[in-house]
């Protein structure tokens, strides 16, 4: 999957991805590979990404928009 993290002042992460786990309004939950088309709306929290190298990685958000669609991601994510 290709993941793009983007605040208002920079793109914060770009690149090739086998799972996210985002902090959902309601709940956090996870995309893998051929996940079916998402919108939700993010708290306050961290993403955690797995890399296809197997790094894990995390980024802090404080709230924002993600979508997924045919295994393409785009965190659109506030400024702290």
């Amino acid at each position: 999957m290709f993941l793009e993290i983007i605040t208002p002042s920079k793109k914060v992460f770009s690149g090739e991805i086998t799972l996210i786990k985002l902090p959902g309004t309601k709940g956090s939950f996870e995309i893998l590979n051929n996940h079916a088309p998402i919108i939700s709306t993010l708290e306050e929290g961290k993403i955690k990404i797995i890399e296809t190298n197997e790094q894990i990685s995390f980024f802090d958000v404080p709230g924002g928009v993600v979508e997924a669609k045919n295994n393409k991601i785009i965190v659109l994510a506030e400024s702290a």
